[in-house]
């Protein structure tokens, strides 16, 4: 529930203008860009203060970064992702079909369809 409405939140501040990011508390589950190479991973927020964030990724990283380099976690079913297949590093095209806390459905833009956890998606 506090996950639902963090997003609810921070789907209000972003219509509103307002700096989403500035919102985020201990324990919310936002998206951060990683090592700033453009892509957003889901993790939750385990310290704020002072123009950063320190957020525990899904997949167990951790990495401290300001807070223009983190924004509200808004994914949701028919959005684009990509997801690490079996870690190997190689990254794969599709859409959330399905999304239940860390545990995602990817349906692949190739047609295959297959679920795992949040931890191994990314999105842009």
């Amino acid at each position: 529930m506090k996950k639902l409405l963090s997003v609810i939140l921070a789907a209000g501040l972003l219509a509103s203008g307002a700096s989403a990011a500035l919102a985020q508390t201990k324990g919310d589950w936002v998206l951060g860009n990683y090592k700033g190479a453009g892509y957003w991973f889901p993790g939750v927020v385990e310290k704020i203060g002072g123009g950063s964030i320190t957020i525990r990724y899904d997949d167990g990283d951790r990495e401290t970064v300001s807070t223009s380099a983190v924004r509200p976690y808004d994914w949701m079913i028919g959005m684009k992702v990509e997801r690490n297949y079996k870690g190997a590093g190689d990254w794969y095209p599709g859409k959330i079909a399905s999304l239940a806390g860390e545990k995602i459905g990817i349906a692949y833009d190739d047609g295959d369809k297959e679920t795992t956890r949040t931890g191994r998606c990314r999105s842009h």
